[in-house]
């Protein structure tokens, strides 16, 4: 495919009126290009190199990046698109395919406990209750998440490392398929698939959202369904249900994936509140200085009922640590700041410096620094 640009575009990059931008216009160069739309006289504006131009739509689609070799100059050079010689990364492929997929876990959660409180539950077929039953067993309790071994053992089955510790040789599968979230999401995928063909029903909105580690970390509250949804019949529910079982499954691997980028992973963990169900969002980031001092870095975020929003960020550097807490509610602020004084002692006493300590009223705002990293989601 050739592009002949009839002229440059009004809009143009820093250097271009300098002509230092045309200087690297010499025939046989090879430039990037993506489309950047179409303008008011239906012309394609392309913005190539450094310099935007417009040019005829040609017959094909052009991809959203491509480069093109410059054939001809003059008043109207000629350009030929080069086909890519490699295929998109097989990581993008999926996450290109998920990432419209994906929703959070509220409204799987709402829907689970929904169905739980359903006399008619009971007349489900035998092999789907045990399912049901093994998704809400993977929901963690507070008593567990606030131990060190439970929040350990909840991170491990949070589905994040299902396939790393199937590959392990001395694995018991069937164990690991009942105790990890993503294990019991596929099983009871597969069963409510079967059970309710072509029914699956969710809807995500119509704009794709980033993933998650480019969103950064963020509160998740609780959701309630709609009165009118809890007149239905189970089969209603269950076909929402199979919506929400998927999405959440596509929420995971958008994890996943990430995680094979950079040192970094995001992991989500359900945890039975007291009224309902309540997400910890957990950012754990391992890092390493000019100097190679080791340093983790543990962010969280939940929205709980009787606290409101919170997010904190703990920055470990050998026996070093800082720790950062927002709450939204000052009422909030006050409670932790009542704890600081404990929370010191017990540091102390497992030998860590505890250089920052504090709490501040309202959530930070989000900077993450691998935003640029994985595929543009959004036109």
């Amino acid at each position: 495919m050739v592009i002949q640009p009839t002229s440059f575009a009004a809009l143009t990059w820093a250097g271009a009126a300098s002509g230092s931008a045309a200087e690297s216009w010499r025939i046989g160069t090879v430039l990037a290009a993506r489309p950047l739309g179409v303008n008011p006289q239906g012309l394609l504006v392309l913005q190539i190199g450094a310099l935007a131009v417009e040019t005829e739509a040609p017959r094909g689609q052009l991809p959203s990046q491509f480069q093109v070799r410059v054939l001809t100059l003059g008043a109207q050079p000629q350009l030929e698109v080069i086909a890519p010689q490699t295929a998109e990364p097989a990581t993008q492929l999926a996450m290109r395919e998920r990432l419209p997929q994906q929703n959070g876990y509220a409204p799987l959660l709402a829907t689970l406990a929904a169905l739980s409180q359903r006399p008619a539950l009971r007349q489900l077929p035998p092999y789907l209750r045990p399912a049901l039953a093994l998704l809400e067993h993977g929901v963690r309790t507070p008593a567990e998440i606030t131990r060190a071994e439970g929040l350990k053992e909840a991170i491990a089955r949070s589905g994040l490392f299902l396939e790393s510790e199937l590959a392990e040789a001395q694995v018991n599968m069937a164990a690991l398929g009942q105790e990890d979230w993503k294990g019991a999401l596929l099983r009871l995928a597969s069963l409510l698939d079967d059970y309710l063909p072509g029914r699956r029903s969710a809807d995500n909105g119509t704009e794709t959202p980033p993933p998650l580690q480019q969103r950064g970390l963020q509160v998740q509250p609780r959701m309630a369904l709609p009165p009118e949804l809890l007149d239905d019949d189970v089969d209603v529910l269950l076909g929402r249900l199979n919506g929400e079982v998927h999405a959440a499954l596509a929420r995971v691997e958008v994890a996943q994936l990430e995680a094979t980028t950079v040192p970094a992973w995001m992991i989500e963990i359900p945890i039975q509140g007291e009224g309902g169900h309540d997400i910890l969002q957990i950012h754990l980031q391992y890092t390493a200085d000019d100097d190679y001092r080791r340093a983790w870095v543990f962010g969280f975020a939940i929205d709980l009922p009787a606290l409101g929003p919170l997010q904190g960020e703990l920055q470990l550097r050998d026996l070093r640590l800082s720790v950062r807490l927002w709450a939204e509610r000052a009422s909030t602020v006050e409670r932790l700041e009542q704890q600081f004084g404990a929370l010191r002692q017990q540091l102390s006493g497992h030998g860590l410096i505890l250089d920052q300590l504090s709490c501040q009223q309202g959530l930070p705002q989000t900077n993450n620094p691998h935003s640029a990293i994985l595929l543009k989601t959004t036109a």
